[in-house]
């Protein structure tokens, strides 16, 4: 069973910094794509970032430029390093896996969800 979980959100000022990571059991990261989506209230979940078998990765044109995935093979977790936040970025954020070939963008391209960790960035 993949299990995920997420940790590091928490309450920032604007133009401040988070580091969220996610600990994976059950599956490793160098095996498939992984991604971060996020989902502020009353809003659809949407994606942020994804990083592939191959290293490759990918951000939304919201937090390109700020926002960086990557992944720690070794130890199995999956990071979201988050500069110059900004209150637009306030959601829940979820590390996600996809245990199939291939890698997508949207929320039904992943089998495997934690339970998301909470940003709030204050003006």
């Amino acid at each position: 069973e993949v299990q995920l979980l997420e940790s590091g959100g928490g309450s920032v000022q604007a133009g401040g910094s988070l580091r969220l990571s996610c600990t994976i059991s059950g599956y490793r990261v160098v095996t498939g794509c992984m991604g971060w989506f996020r989902q502020a209230p009353g809003k659809e979940r949407e994606a942020v970032a994804r990083i592939d078998r191959a290293d490759a990765t990918s951000v939304a044109d919201s937090v390109k430029g700020r926002f960086t995935i990557s992944k720690d093979s070794a130890e199995n977790i999956l990071y979201l390093q988050m500069n110059s936040l900004k209150p637009e970025d306030t959601a829940m954020y979820y590390c996600s896996a996809r245990t199939a070939i291939g890698c997508g963008y949207r929320p039904i391209d992943y089998n495997a969800w934690g339970q998301g960790t909470q940003v709030t960035v204050s003006s």
